[in-house]
């Protein structure tokens, strides 16, 4: 069934026409070229296709699009223009906890989601935090230690 979903996608009003159970992901990938959401598993498994909608994170490639009325719908590619970002970016890369890449997008926006939650997270807190995100190359030791030092140069951010 065609719908009309009017939603705020990176701060931004939109809408669109389409099948009202095309998922998520496909939209925002196919309809709005937003590839900075990954599809992993499809099966919301893994994590890479994480957004934030509503201040929540959310495996979008469980989510039809038809249940998106009037949310706000974070996706990396949005979510990388801020200074928050900056802040991830710059604490992954000085730990080296980018291998492949692939689990990164949906890595970082469980970060914001966890730092918005609890600016101080404890090892626990963040191992919780990321426990929906897979990662194959780095063991989660050193995303751990990207996202405690995220929380410390981002002091007062979150």
């Amino acid at each position: 069934m065609i719908t009309k979903v009017n939603f705020n996608l990176n701060n931004k009003d939109v809408y669109i026409e389409t099948d009202s159970i095309k998922r998520l992901i496909d939209v925002l990938r196919e309809d709005f070229k937003f590839t900075g959401v990954k599809e992993g598993c499809g099966e919301g498994e893994c994590g890479a296709c994480s957004v934030i909608i509503d201040g929540k994170l959310i495996n979008s490639c469980l989510v039809p699009i038809g249940t998106l009325e009037g949310s706000k719908i974070i996706t990396i590619d949005g979510y990388r223009k801020t200074h928050r970002y900056e802040i991830i970016k710059n604490s992954f890369e000085k730990v080296g906890a980018v291998q492949c890449g692939f689990c990164i997008p949906g890595m970082i926006m469980a970060t914001e989601v966890l730092l918005s939650k609890k600016p101080r997270p404890s090892e626990a807190d963040i191992r919780e935090g990321i426990s929906g995100n897979l990662c194959r190359c780095t063991g989660y030791n050193m995303i751990v230690e990207a996202i405690s030092l995220a929380s410390n140069k981002g002091d007062g951010l979150w």
